[in-house]
């Protein structure tokens, strides 16, 4: 197995946990809601949990780690800054957004298990059980979200 595989794809995890917790960091900033800043709080210590893992794992392959954000990201979380103000901090806008950022989010972690060709099984096993943990708190926000729009 080639490492520098195995970092890129652990990289682009490392990119997507850390829009994830910017995203949650612009969304407790546009909410007003104490309920909702102590989720976007907690579901901003799983990826710190994951980031522990994961650049632990690149660093034991002898990579470097990504430390920054994806270009989408940040043009996602301005989207969501310029929204918020429009729509006057509306709890099932900002939590509709935070769905949107947890499928992405989601769709990162598949796409790199699609390509799992490269990674070991042990690499595989850590990043299917981060999968499981981003799917929850994905449901715990889109079931608030479906409550909040009903």
């Amino acid at each position: 197995m080639e490492n520098s595989k195995q970092v890129a794809a652990l990289n682009n995890l490392i990119e997507i946990n850390n829009d994830r917790i910017e995203g949650y960091e612009t969304a407790a900033k546009e909410t007003n809601d104490t309920d909702l800043q102590r989720l976007f709080a907690t579901l901003k210590v799983t990826s710190f949990d994951n980031l522990s893992e994961l650049r632990a794992e690149v660093i034991r392959l002898g990579g470097n780690v990504e430390e920054g954000t994806r270009i989408t990201g940040k043009f996602f979380r301005v989207w969501m800054d310029v929204k918020a103000a429009l729509t006057g901090n509306n709890r099932g806008i900002i939590l509709d957004s935070c769905e949107f950022g947890e499928d992405k989010a989601l769709e990162a972690y598949e796409t790199v298990l699609e390509n799992r060709a490269d990674l070991s099984s042990e690499q595989v096993m850590l990043i299917q059980s981060q999968q499981a943990k981003l799917r929850a708190d994905h449901d715990r926000v889109k079931a608030l979200r479906d409550q909040a729009n009903n």
